[in-house]
């Protein structure tokens, strides 16, 4: 009997289509120029990168809920590209120890696959086409982890504690150009210092 091969993606999650976005013969590249994976037997760069995404899109709070939830849709989890869900454990070594900076590239090599199905639409009317925007966000953390912020409250005595995000957002694009972690303290100015915009950009 005829099969339609042309519908690829019936009975697949959605996060899996998503997950197609990304070239994986360019992934594997990366991973061999950036040798994220010598030290990994069990969480490899794309188990990591899966794992990450589903917590975000999941809205999970901590690395037991990702892993429990990966565990539950084991069924589906060939769609992703895994073979099992990651152990809490084997997990959480590899967030501490493998560089950030193999997410940086691939980041930015998205944003510039992608860049001509990104929104233009807030470009109309205005004379600067080249348009950022500069805002951080602060994520709350125990204070003895990371120096606190502002002056001690009256009630317990704490300060709040955590780190901070400091951001330069593509105004069209509605993409991250530039992003600096730091203690919760750093005021927004320090992070202007790090900034680098094109020639005639506002």
């Amino acid at each position: 009997m005829y099969k339609n091969t042309e519908i690829k993606f019936v009975g697949q999650p959605i996060f899996s289509q998503l997950l197609k976005l990304i070239d994986k013969a360019d992934f594997y590249k990366m991973v061999k120029e950036s040798n994220s994976d010598y030290y990994y037997k069990a969480f490899k760069s794309w188990t990591h990168l899966t794992t990450m995404l589903f917590g975000i899109l999941s809205r999970c709070d901590s690395m037991g809920e990702i892993c429990e939830g990966l565990r539950a849709m084991s069924g589906k989890l060939n769609h992703l590209g895994l073979d099992k869900a990651p152990a809490k454990s084997t997990a959480g070594d590899g967030l501490r120890n493998r560089s950030s900076s193999f997410f940086e590239t691939l980041y930015y090599d998205l944003t510039k696959r992608y860049s001509s199905f990104l929104s233009d639409s807030r470009t109309l009317g205005l004379t600067v086409k080249q348009l950022f925007i500069v805002d951080s966000t602060t994520i709350r953390l125990f204070s003895d982890i990371l120096k606190g912020v502002g002056r001690n409250p009256q009630n317990d005595g704490k300060k709040k504690g955590g780190l901070k995000v400091h951001m330069l957002i593509d105004a069209v694009q509605s993409v991250a150009k530039f992003v600096k972690i730091t203690e919760a303290k750093m005021h927004d100015k320090n992070f202007l210092k790090d900034i680098q915009v094109p020639p005639f950009s506002m």
